[in-house]
């Protein structure tokens, strides 16, 4: 069976797709590609993640290299050692899936994610070698974590200036993932006072019922604890959502509306444009436009971001989801640095999040839904484009439709956006409805 890259990497079910002689395969590929001599491999703790990385090493010794493995670590703090030493390298997780799943992001020289030329390229060699037999190669590698764990850490510190973020009382929700031990050490170095759930992987209960998809706990918690905030990281904490003094949730959009007005105001964004993808909240967009802020759209996926960012010498960006990156800061989305910077204004501000939240954006009524189906293909648009349009046609210019295939998952995704709750629930229901009689 051959695995394909998606919206970010390639995914699968450890148990039955994602197999070591697969792994073993890709990684051989990657590295030949990316040129790469010397490759550092990071992980999640995922119960399959030891293995994999063995596959992943035997990969890169295959292709004639050295690899460095830095254990379990967040992915911005794997692309971060990737740009700091100038070396590809890649991550072994499946981000927000559930435990049983695992997958790989590779790295570029200098801790980029890919391009579309690159994965094509890795893609087709990956598929050539599964039709050879592998010959054993003699594997060197090294050991870094403490190091590259080290780097990281001082390189989100610094990122405030030697400002202090004391006084605040903030719940830290790690998900069981990689930034369980990190994230509240780093808070805690700045002063926070922080309160730690989710922080105990087994390697079965990373992502489950907490993180960033799963909130519920986090605000309860913040309301319990009588915490100023709270946040809330996915698997490899290269994502963060928020949640107030109140409970409530604040999404990625209300995050960089946050730190889009706060850079915009003391003069620090960049070309006073902001990149997003178009599952933004129309909201944040009318937000910006009366703050004389550009917005700059890309399809999903934090690399299509990144490119966007890099085209225009942009320094803010990150989708709804919680992926936000700072291009001045880093080379990849980044839960940690994100939460870090979310303080520094709520602290500099003297405002709380909730405030700040509410004064930077107002949210339309969004509704997702996600519809299994059997098969997409290549004629998703024909099929479901008259349903959009009459979707479409019946909000106005008062709303908003996207219908698109998960980059992940075997799943087409529906987003509507309306004034009111109820119309953005009836067009949704709708075409849930449709797409599964078609396509389920």
């Amino acid at each position: 069976m051959t695995l394909s890259f998606g919206t970010d990497g390639i995914r699968g079910d450890s148990r039955t797709e994602l197999t070591a002689p697969l792994v073993r395969a890709l990684a051989r590929a990657g590295a030949e590609v990316l040129g790469a001599d010397l490759f550092v491999v990071g992980r999640d703790p995922r119960q399959s993640g030891p293995e994999l990385a063995a596959a992943v090493h035997a990969g890169v010794a295959d292709a004639g290299g050295r690899s460095v493995d830095l254990g379990v670590l967040p992915t911005p703090a794997v692309a971060h050692w990737c740009a700091s030493r100038q070396v590809a390298g890649a991550m072994i997780s499946a981000s927000h899936n559930p435990w049983f799943d695992n997958g790989i992001k590779f790295f570029a020289a200098g801790g980029r994610k890919l391009t579309d030329q690159a994965q094509d390229a890795i893609q087709t060699r990956f598929e050539q070698l599964l039709q050879a037999e592998a010959e054993p190669a003699s594997v060197s590698t090294s050991d870094e974590h403490e190091a590259a764990s080290a780097a990281y850490r001082s390189a989100v510190l610094a990122s405030v200036h030697g400002r202090s973020l004391s006084g605040l009382r903030v719940v830290v929700d790690g998900a069981n993932g990689a930034g369980s031990m990190l994230a509240p050490q780093v808070l805690r170095d700045l002063g926070v006072e922080v309160i730690s759930i989710n922080v105990e992987p087994s390697g079965t209960n990373i992502n489950e019922a907490c993180g960033s998809t799963h909130p519920e706990a986090l605000c309860d918690a913040v309301v319990l604890e009588g915490a100023d905030l709270g946040l809330a990281l996915d698997g490899d904490a290269d994502r963060v959502l928020a949640v107030d003094s109140s409970g409530a949730l604040v999404d990625g959009d209300q995050l960089m509306a946050i730190c889009a007005l706060d850079a915009h105001a003391r003069g620090q964004l960049a070309g006073r444009a902001v990149v997003v993808t178009v599952m933004s909240n129309l909201g944040f967009r009318r937000a910006m436009a009366e703050a004389g802020i550009e917005v700059v759209t890309t399809a999903v996926g934090d690399r299509h971001v990144l490119e966007a960012l890099d085209a225009r010498g942009l320094s803010l960006g990150g989708e709804q989801s919680g992926h936000v990156i700072f291009r001045d800061l880093a080379t990849t989305g980044d839960g940690l640095l994100t939460a870090v910077q979310l303080l520094d204004v709520v602290a500099r501000s003297g405002r709380t999040l909730r405030e700040l939240a509410q004064a930077s954006m107002t949210r339309l009524p969004q509704v997702l839904r996600s519809v299994p189906v059997s098969l997409v293909g290549n004629d998703l648009d024909d099929l479901l484009g008259p349903l959009v349009d009459a979707a479409s046609a019946r909000l106005g210019e008062q709303g908003r439709v996207l219908v698109r295939p998960s980059g992940t998952e075997p799943l087409v995704r529906i987003m509507v956006e309306a004034e009111t709750d109820a119309e953005a629930q009836f067009e949704a229901d709708g075409l849930a409805a449709a797409i599964a009689a078609l396509l389920g």
